[in-house]
């Protein structure tokens, strides 16, 4: 629950006004393992922001972003740049990095592309989840999970919890703005969310083991949209300390996409 909770802060205040590249990363920004470090999901949705932001263009998508995980990423200040790093007319490679005490944290590409008309050819996109208007709302946080990003977020799970080991299904919203003063966009939110496919599909106990992704990976087949983002998770762990976890993305109107994530496990000492 969040009765625990000071009162919750955007993720992210800029210091240098609403175009500058330096932010502070509030306590909403810390992750559930380590008290002083940014979860995956707010810096991720930080860089598709600047990515939003950089040489944007009327009939383009992105469509898809990887961030590499540097190292562990310190709540405070930090700086975000974005650049083009191949033009082109229909297809464009965008490239990103987050750097916290001057040094890089966190390292993005993203293809984006032209858009154009495939209504006709539609195919292989995955069962809807139930809406979340319809959906238990559960406890935000389970024992052994620390408070900051997990309280951020409103989830709702379909399927699963985050003490209930295995596959699982929810819906999440951020319940602040990702910069202060600005209205989210959806990709951003689904990066704030979608970054939690390895929490949302674990089969392992957080209170005994590590599984910490160095990576993020988003493929969108269509640009989300509205509030709630969903994902439908689950992971793989191998014998010598690899895994990874995968899931399915929704908005209420069905599937946009999917996530993968690789995972380094070991047990918590």
């Amino acid at each position: 629950m969040i009765a625990d909770v000071p009162d919750l802060e955007p993720f992210y205040r800029p210091l240098d006004g609403p175009d500058g590249e330096r932010f502070h990363a509030t306590f909403s920004t810390t992750g559930p393992w380590f008290a002083d470090a940014q979860h995956g999901g707010p810096p991720a949705a930080l860089l598709i922001r600047a990515f939003e932001r950089c040489a944007p263009r009327p009939g383009t998508a992105l469509s898809r972003v990887t961030v590499e995980v540097l190292g562990r990423i310190p709540a405070g200040e930090v700086e975000v740049r974005a650049r083009m790093e191949r033009p082109g007319r229909s297809i464009e490679l965008l490239g990103a990095e987050m750097l916290a005490g001057g040094r890089a944290v966190l390292r993005a590409r993203a293809w984006r592309l032209a858009e154009g008309d495939t209504a006709e050819v539609v195919s292989g996109t995955e069962p809807a989840l139930p809406p979340p208007d319809g959906v238990q709302v559960h406890p935000d946080r389970a024992e052994g999970w620390l408070p900051g990003y997990i309280d951020a977020v409103e989830w709702r799970w379909v399927s699963g919890g985050w003490d209930v080991p295995g596959p699982g299904e929810l819906w999440g919203r951020p319940r602040v703005a990702l910069v202060e003063g600005e209205e989210i966009t959806p990709l951003q939110r689904l990066a704030v969310v979608g970054d939690s496919a390895n929490g949302i599909g674990s089969p392992l106990d957080i209170r005994h083991w590590l599984y910490v992704n160095t990576e993020l990976t988003v493929h969108l087949h269509r640009v989300p949209a509205g509030e709630w983002v969903g994902v439908r998770a689950s992971s793989v762990i191998g014998p010598t300390g690899l895994g990874t976890a995968t899931g399915l993305l929704f908005d209420t109107d069905g599937h946009v996409g999917r996530t993968t994530q690789g995972l380094t496990v070991r047990p918590r000492s």
